[in-house]
């Protein structure tokens, strides 16, 4: 019965807005309705009553009359922007730019960022691009593009302000927080071709290596050809790197887990606030690769379904983590649409690891915290270009991914630590 009230009261309070901005009634009619409506201070009816207050006066008494839907769609964007770094009120054109982004396909720099502290923060350049060629590094704060402050956008403005025909150049004023300097660096912006299997080769001995770069559609699919491949070249232990891995859609998470894990082990558990937000996602692979050990390496750059994943293989004691504390962004955003063709996009849910541990802004603490190595950046030469020339002499002298060695080859300590 409480749902029939709610929207009668709805229903009236609408027509009250409705009135008030037409008729421009004073505020002691407002107040009198809504009093009559049983609605109190605080009640969000109630408070909806100062909208229609501020509609009539801007109406009014602003220097320019401003488009109906200028002020509607700047009061849903304030609102919904202060729910959290994530949610986003998009226009019809905001959400028609975020159904194509679904392509994969677009003019770029290859970069991820997100609102951390209400800074532009980079969560991720995708390796091979040209974010990463220039040497932007997770955790970098964007705080110019083009010598425009940053300070006042919201994520739909940093990626509309980011992108752009490929061959243009955007300027990009970052303070890094490793030696608190600012800098200013040019790049070029370029097609974004994003492949998800990085690399996929021997390591060492019997032990081999995948780099996943980024989740798409066929991230699974081509990695268990590439565990494929690697078994009959004689693979008996793995090295899964997810450094500097923003993440992608959580089925695909899913389904990469289930390349480790059988049915019906816990990869992850999504929490909201209503029943329907609430869902656990169980492997429901009948075969899996279960007899050889796998090392993860994360660093702060591993972000969403990097920290799935990453979560998944420790929790259910399939595997063990090295590297740096993951990104933390552990949140679940709904795209809801509207009748307008705009949209709002909310947080709706968390994640929680298989053990009951929130991602959101804790991020995924390794077995082992092994601070990165100093392998250097690709330099954007023609060989770097090509099939990245070297990376296998380059990846072996890294810091992480020796200690990730080092333990698959310590049979003990790997044991210990897995029971731990």
């Amino acid at each position: 019965m409480r749902r029939p009230r709610l929207f009668v009261k709805l229903l009236l309070l609408s027509c009250i807005v409705f009135i008030a901005y037409i008729l421009f009634v004073d505020n002691s009619r407002v107040e009198n309705t809504l009093s009559e409506l049983s609605v109190k201070k605080g009640d969000i009816f109630y408070e909806l009553g100062l909208f229609a207050d501020a509609i009539t006066l801007i109406d009014a008494n602003y220097v320019r009359e401003v488009p109906a839907d200028e002020l509607i769609y700047g009061a849903l964007d304030g609102m919904v922007s202060a729910l959290d770094s994530h949610s986003a009120f998009l226009s019809p054109e905001q959400h028609k730019q975020l159904k194509a982004d679904a392509l994969g396909e677009f003019g770029g720099l290859g970069i991820k960022v997100t609102l951390r502290d209400k800074i532009l923060t980079v969560i991720s350049p995708l390796e091979g691009t040209p974010a990463y060629k220039a040497g932007i590094m997770p955790g970098d704060k964007i705080i110019k593009i083009n010598d425009q402050s940053t300070k006042d956008f919201n994520l739909d403005d940093a990626v509309e302000a980011l992108r752009g025909q490929p061959g243009t150049m955007v300027k990009l004023t970052i303070f890094k927080d490793s030696d608190q300097s600012v800098k200013d660096i040019e790049i070029k912006r370029a097609i974004i071709k994003i492949e998800s299997i990085k690399y996929a080769f021997m390591i060492k001995d019997d032990i081999g290596y995948i780099k996943i770069a980024d989740f798409q559609r066929h991230t699974a699919t081509d990695l268990s050809k590439a565990i494929k491949s690697l078994i009959r070249s004689g693979m008996k232990r793995l090295i899964l790197d997810l450094r500097n891995n923003p993440g992608g859609l959580l089925e695909i998470s899913v389904m990469v887990c289930e390349k480790f894990l059988k049915k019906p082990e816990i990869i992850v558990s999504t929490k909201g606030r209503i029943e329907g937000q609430n869902a656990v996602f169980r492997s429901r692979a009948l075969r899996a690769y279960t007899n050889f050990p796998i090392v993860v390496i994360v660093n702060k750059g591993s972000a969403s379904a990097s920290e799935i994943v990453a979560g998944a293989i420790r929790d259910n004691k399939r595997g063990l983590i090295v590297g740096e504390t993951s990104f933390g962004k552990g949140s679940v955003q709904t795209v809801i649409p509207m009748k307008d063709n705009s949209a709002l996009r909310l947080t709706t849910s968390y994640y929680y690891t298989p053990s009951g541990a929130i991602i959101h802004e804790k991020g995924i603490i390794p077995d082992i915290l092994v601070p990165a190595g100093a392998v250097e950046q690709d330099d954007g030469s023609e060989e770097d270009m090509e099939e990245d020339a070297g990376y296998e002499q380059k990846i072996i002298n890294d810091t992480q991914v020796n200690e990730a060695i080092n333990l698959l080859n310590d049979r003990e300590r790997y044991t210990t630590l897995l029971a731990a």
